[in-house]
């Protein structure tokens, strides 16, 4: 396994060696473990970026450069979307185990909600009826 995070991969590994041991009546918990770990250290590393874009932006303006545009991008859109996929995993997993088929339903009608209305934001119609455009950002 190529892997760009070896600490990631030694948990997988550790993970894996547990779930050998302890054999298949853990495998939720280990997995579950897993994912809670992979998910922290997205968090971690989207704060970073982020922290790292509003730096770029104060230095930036107190060049004297132009006023930051604001975030909406190709990065963000896609990354918005393969986030909520990859979270997508997890919830659908105890969606299906809560309440079977509606759960699920529930769950992916929810994750399609949240990324419709992001996607919405940029649409012309939306900005008109929510009052807001994107020189609101600007201020």
């Amino acid at each position: 396994m190529e892997t760009r995070d070896p600490e990631l991969k030694t948990e997988l590994d550790a993970a894996l060696h547990a779930r050998n041991e302890l054999g298949s009546d853990y495998e939720s918990a280990l997995v579950e473990s897993f994912l809670e770990k992979v998910e922290q250290r997205l968090d971690t590393t989207l704060d970073r970026r982020v922290r790292r874009h509003l730096a770029e932006q104060q230095v930036s303006v107190a060049r004297g450069a132009r006023q930051p545009q604001p975030l909406g991008g190709f990065g963000e859109r896609y990354g918005f979307g393969i986030i909520s996929l990859i979270l997508a995993i997890p919830l659908s997993a105890i969606a299906a185990a809560a309440s079977h088929t509606e759960g699920l339903i529930i769950a992916w009608l929810g994750i399609i909600g949240v990324n419709a209305v992001h996607a919405a934001r940029d649409w012309p119609w939306f900005q008109r009826r929510s009052g807001h455009s994107k020189s609101d950002w600007n201020d």
